[in-house]
């Protein structure tokens, strides 16, 4: 099945995908009465450092040495590039990915894409990441396998949302909302999920739609995803766009600020300011949550 095929019966039955029951609000309003979404300032993904980088390289390499399979050369790839041949690492790469191995498509994927060990090019990591997409959509999820596939998906849609400049990869947020779709319902990656339900709340392509978006940013929040965590803590928090559950919600922004990488300021900035603006009783009830949590009651 296509992923466009499949996202129309996401879109046209919304919350048959969803895996888990809403979120128990606890407040006195219905859903259907909290108020329209507000702005809940989220900084996006800022550029990660990394190693020093060699032009994109000519690959224009044999093909995969008599008797080695795409597995070896994959393997023999990852060697090279641990001991900082990266010509090498990605000629081998890129013959064990001709040969058909997608976990090594999807590694040259993520180094165009972060810039590791080559030239940043995020229309050479789009082409691999939509290559996996096109071939391996209709992988039975639940393999080690299909993780990779699920994460070549979202980056396809994280492209889609803004476009690459001076490319033929226009910004295509409808689009951008079908890829996530696809591999939160189909795979439940826990990333797609995230980007899923913010672009409910955001109303980008397509409809706003605040319960998706809160239901969609809890199955990713209580898998860990540390982003999710935040602005549903946030959510919860503030009770602007959901009942209020001050507590609950300070309980997932204290996980989210604890795994939080150092370049997500927005994290921390969220918790200190909740922190700071929850009664004695809403931090002790917080501790009281998060002790259930990490005995895995996720209720």
């Amino acid at each position: 099945m296509r992923i466009s095929d499949f996202t129309r019966i996401v879109i046209l039955g919304a919350g048959i995908f969803v895996l888990v029951p809403a979120l128990a609000f606890d407040g006195t309003r219905s859903p259907d009465e909290v108020a329209p979404a507000t702005n809940i300032e989220i900084v996006p993904h800022s550029a990660m450092a990394v190693a020093p980088a060699v032009d994109n390289v000519n690959l224009t390499s044999p093909e995969i040495k008599r008797g080695q399979t795409p597995a070896e050369a994959f393997r023999a790839g990852l060697q090279a590039l641990r001991v900082g041949d990266a010509i090498g690492g990605v000629r081998l790469l890129e013959n064990a990915a001709k040969a058909g191995h997608p976990i090594a498509r999807w590694k040259l994927g993520r180094m165009y894409a972060d810039g590791d060990q080559v030239k940043r090019d995020d229309l050479r990591a789009f082409e691999h990441f939509r290559s996996i997409a096109d071939s391996h959509a209709d992988d039975s999820a639940g393999t080690p396998q299909s993780r990779f596939v699920a994460n070549a998906i979202v980056a396809v849609g994280i492209y889609y949302l803004d476009g690459i400049a001076n490319s033929s990869v226009k910004a295509d947020p409808d689009r951008a909302r079908e890829m996530f779709a696809y591999a939160a319902s189909y795979f439940g990656d826990a990333d797609a999920q995230f980007h899923l339900g913010r672009l409910y709340l955001e109303g980008r392509g397509g409809p706003k739609d605040v319960r998706q978006a809160a239901r969609w940013l809890k199955l990713a929040a209580d898998k860990g995803q540390t982003q999710a965590q935040a602005m549903l803590g946030a959510m919860l928090f503030k009770g602007e766009v959901v009942p209020r559950q001050a507590a609950r919600g300070l309980m997932y922004l204290t996980m989210a600020r604890d795994a939080a990488s150092s370049q997500e300021k927005w994290i921390a900035e969220l918790h200190a300011n909740a922190s700071a603006q929850a009664t004695d009783d809403e931090r002790a009830l917080a501790l009281v949550f998060l002790e259930r949590w990490l005995k895995g009651r996720h209720d």
